[in-house]
């Protein structure tokens, strides 16, 4: 703020100056000077007139501002006592609550000494009745053993073998429960993912034969075949590593080779040089690169085409050539190529049943019996080396993982692993898609009945439609209702183990008592 004689000041200053510069503008006239000494004197007068009255407001001023100043000490004054009443009151409450708090805690810990005294009291008590009920128990112990003539390690044995006894039947009875109600659930939603995908995939029933023998016109061929002196079939046999059986089959040679593209190379050769009629070592040699040329065209488009039926375009050369080599490759009369695109056909359903992402699982399905076409030239599973053969060719690791794993040569452990075995055993379980030798098939059956007889309480079992279903007949004495559950789950669980079988093996024991008498 501004000071008052500050200002009174400045406008004297302003006057007198103001005036000195009139009387410097108006000259040094004579006969103006005394009207300027005049107007001089005049402008003294009023500037003192003007101090004066500026010192009176300055003193005025001054004492408000003093005035104002003592009102706000009082104000400021008035206020702090009143907060420092205020806090003096929470001091006081909080001192209060101590207080109060400290004379709860002093009443705890006198009940707290009062149960102290008590417990060790009853825990003087409990000791006493303690040694008291040892002593008793000790003595109806050995009553016990006098009355029943039982030593205290046999009643436990037999106790044991009770709670055992018990044991097995509440877990036969559980177990059971969980079968029923888990069987309910997964059987309908399996038999609908199944169906669905059986009924969405046609494919032929009738298994292929692989073919191993070429019809010739006349026996006399036989004789041109193997040439002077063995020549013709020494060739033949050298240039192709296929064995060339003539023996008095009539109209008919027979080949014989583990690889099944040198076999069909073979045949196509034969036929052409009996089509030609010119045979000798440098035609048989030119006519085996044609056909083997042939033969590897027709396994490269096979291989192709087999990817494109399953919607498949990026497949690497080499599985491409490998997967058509498939196409003369049969497993229990199966064609193993198209087994492969209905197994990639069943994966893809059923992937889409689920709502998996249908294209890893066609894949792997294609895939899965990749090792099959090079298994007579690599040692080890054909499941293994297809799984090394796919990730030498840069597959992913999920599609390696589930060709090596859909026989079990790995443990599955994703949904794509268990697509793959489950479209596998459907494809190969389909009616009329294998053949299976009868020898294999009985020794199946006696395999099945060597199983389930060697489990105690089995009296006589039985090998039913064609090795799908095992009748256990059981000895009742000996077995229960409850343990014939039990039974059934143990044989299931080590045909599983211990077999491999198309499908599925149901197991059923039969427990049956009679009672007879006869009427005289």
């Amino acid at each position: 703020m501004t000071d008052p004689i500050t200002i009174v000041v400045g406008a004297v200053c302003l006057v007198v100056g103001a005036a000195l510069v009139y009387f410097f503008l108006a000259g040094k006239s004579g006969s103006k000077l005394k009207d300027a000494e005049a107007r001089l004197a005049s402008a003294q007068s009023e500037a003192e007139r003007i101090a004066q009255e500026a010192a009176r407001q300055a003193e005025n001023a001054k004492k408000e501002a003093v005035l104002e100043a003592k009102e706000e000490i009082l104000a400021l004054k008035q206020t702090s006592e009143a907060e420092e009443k205020k806090r003096k009151s929470e001091l006081q409450s909080l001192e209060n609550r101590i207080m109060q708090r400290e004379e709860s805690l002093d009443h705890r810990n006198d009940a707290l000494d009062r149960r102290e005294h008590q417990l060790s009291s009853l825990q003087g008590q409990l000791d006493r009745r303690k040694s008291d009920l040892d002593e008793l128990f000790d003595r109806q112990s050995a009553e016990l053993e006098r009355i029943a003539g039982l030593s205290s390690d046999e009643a436990h044995d037999e106790l044991l073998a009770r709670v055992r006894s018990e044991s097995v039947r509440e877990e036969a009875q559980i177990l059971r429960e969980s079968e029923q109600r888990v069987r309910a659930q997964a059987d309908k939603t399996a038999r609908e993912i199944i169906s669905t995908a059986i009924q969405r995939c046609a494919a032929d029933q009738a298994g292929e034969i692989t073919v191993t023998s070429v019809h010739i016109p006349s026996d006399d061929l036989k004789g041109r075949i193997i040439g002077r002196e063995g020549r013709n079939i020494r060739t033949f046999e050298q240039v192709s590593g296929v064995s060339l059986v003539i023996d008095d089959t009539p109209e008919t040679v027979v080949l014989s080779s583990f690889d099944p593209v040198r076999r069909e190379t073979a045949r196509v050769a034969l036929e052409n040089l009996i089509a030609d009629g010119r045979i000798h070592p440098a035609r048989i040699e030119e006519l085996y690169k044609k056909a083997e040329a042939l033969v590897a065209e027709r396994v490269r488009e096979a291989g192709e085409q087999a990817a494109f039926d399953a919607g498949i375009h990026d497949l690497h050369p080499e599985l491409v050539k490998t997967l058509g080599a498939l196409r003369y490759r049969t497993s229990f009369g199966q064609n193993v190529l198209q087994h492969s695109i209905q197994v990639s056909a069943l994966c893809g359903i059923m992937a889409s049943e689920l709502g998996l992402d249908e294209a890893p699982a066609k894949r792997a399905g294609l895939l899965h019996d990749l090792g099959k076409a090079i298994d007579h030239e690599v040692e080890g599973p054909h499941a293994v080396i297809g799984a090394d053969l796919a990730r030498r060719h840069g597959e992913r690791p999920e599609i390696v993982h589930a060709i090596e794993a859909h026989h079990a040569d790995v443990d599955p452990d994703t949904v794509l692993d268990v697509l793959v075995m489950a479209a596998d055993a459907i494809s190969a379980a389909r009616p009329g898609a294998r053949r299976e030798s009868a020898e294999n098939y009985i020794k199946r059956l006696e395999k099945l009945e060597e199983i389930s007889n060697a489990h105690e309480g089995v009296e006589r079992t039985y090998a039913m439609q064609a090795g799908r279903e095992l009748h256990v007949m059981v000895e009742p004495e000996k077995i229960s209702d409850a343990q014939a559950t039990v039974l059934a789950h143990d044989i299931a669980k080590q045909i599983e183990d211990e077999m491999e079988y198309p499908g599925q093996v149901r197991v059923v024991v039969i427990r049956e008592s009679r009672a007879v008498d006869v009427a005289k």
